[in-house]
């Protein structure tokens, strides 16, 4: 399994970026999707998620509001889009899929996620 990230990059405080999350040689259909980001020195702290169709997503409360998760199977990605960013969003994000139809941001994500992509910054200056 390969997941792939783009979209990263610098962006003005108030800015928005669309992180692309783009599975390999697996159809995504089964995975639940979970974003992800890591800041240096700090633990890997969960974004947002989405189920297999969709129908349940989740978003860490420092996000609600500004993030949106979304999928589209028959393309074989997922997507971050990300409005109004702040400086403290500045992060590598990483995406990663759960063979379950169900997804989490509750527990330890090395142990609930089964693969991950290779992560992408995310740079929000103060």
């Amino acid at each position: 399994l390969q997941l792939v990230e783009s979209g990263g990059g610098l962006v003005q405080p108030g800015g928005s970026l669309r992180l692309l999350c783009k599975a390999v040689g697996f159809p995504l259909d089964y995975y639940a999707i979970g974003w992800f980001r890591q800041v240096p020195g700090k633990e890997r702290e969960g974004v947002s998620c989405i189920s297999t169709t969709g129908e349940e997503r989740h978003y860490a409360d420092s996000v609600k509001g500004r993030f949106t998760i979304s999928r589209d199977n028959a393309e074989n990605m997922a997507s971050l889009q990300m409005n109004s960013l702040k400086p403290e969003d500045t992060a590598v994000y990483y995406c990663a899929a759960r063979r379950d139809q169900l997804c989490s941001l509750m527990g330890d994500p090395s142990v609930d996620y089964d693969d991950w992509g290779q992560g992408t910054q995310v740079t929000v200056p103060s």
